[in-house]
């Protein structure tokens, strides 16, 4: 199997962290965890929990990031890249590399079920904080320069792990393992140092919990944002893996 460089784009709380772990127990892949978080609040002078500890944890600098992705998995057949599409910024030449050298996948979640976990982490977030928007522009630049459209659905991967992990390995070319399906409790060595803050849930986990809803209103003043975000949901969502 020919070196095959993944890069998937997310928005926060969309179970990407579960996705990185899910690749991280093929023995073929190597993982890297969120490389320009450090740029992303530079450039944007977000107030993360932990930011002082990200931006003294990885380069600010887009361009040295890229270089060290381009040098690292050469010894393994997958790359698997997890990024923040809303940590994309200010950076348009190294976009058009990762287009170039990596196979992109957007990953995507119901957003009613998004923010009401967001805004447990980051109280009253905005339109870019949820990454939506940035993820549409990521999609449509992907789908104008006709690059594999692969769009994963976070509720379509947890009520059938293995149908939607099967049917992405294929289009990405490599072969399903059944051990992407389950993994031991706990950090693995690839976690941002900013794990501590908002791998939790994952760190409990030993694979992907079956969905539930959340019963859970949205708080009023969400509904801006949730109507902002849904419109940009559906037009990815209309691309998503489903059975």
């Amino acid at each position: 199997m020919a070196n095959i460089k993944i890069n998937m784009w997310s928005g926060p709380r969309n179970i990407s962290t579960a996705i990185m772990y899910s690749f991280a127990q093929r023995s073929d892949t190597q993982v890297v965890d969120e490389p320009f978080y450090a740029h992303y609040l530079l450039q944007s002078g977000a107030e993360h929990p932990g930011r002082l500890k990200v931006l003294e944890s990885q380069p600010k600098d887009p361009s040295i990031v890229m270089k060290i992705l381009m040098e690292t998995g050469t010894n393994s057949d997958v790359l698997f890249i997890k990024n923040m599409a809303h940590h994309m910024i200010e950076m348009d030449d190294i976009l058009e590399q990762l287009f170039e050298e990596f196979i992109p996948v957007f990953l995507i979640r119901n957003p009613a079920d998004m923010l009401l976990s967001l805004d447990k982490s980051l109280p009253d977030p905005t339109l870019r904080d949820t990454g939506y928007q940035h993820l549409l522009d990521l999609f449509e630049t992907a789908e104008n320069g006709s690059f594999p459209l692969i769009v994963l659905d976070s509720k379509e991967l947890l009520e059938d792990p293995e149908f939607v992990l099967s049917a992405l390995c294929e289009k990405l070319g490599i072969p399903f393992d059944e051990a992407m399906l389950s993994w031991q409790p706990g950090p693995i060595p690839e976690d941002g140092i900013w794990a501590e803050y908002w791998y939790d849930n994952v760190h409990q986990s030993t694979g992907f919990n079956p969905y539930t809803p959340n019963n859970e209103s949205l708080p009023d003043r969400l509904d801006p944002l949730y109507e902002q975000c849904k419109s940009i949901y559906d037009r990815l969502f209309a691309h998503a893996i489903k059975k």
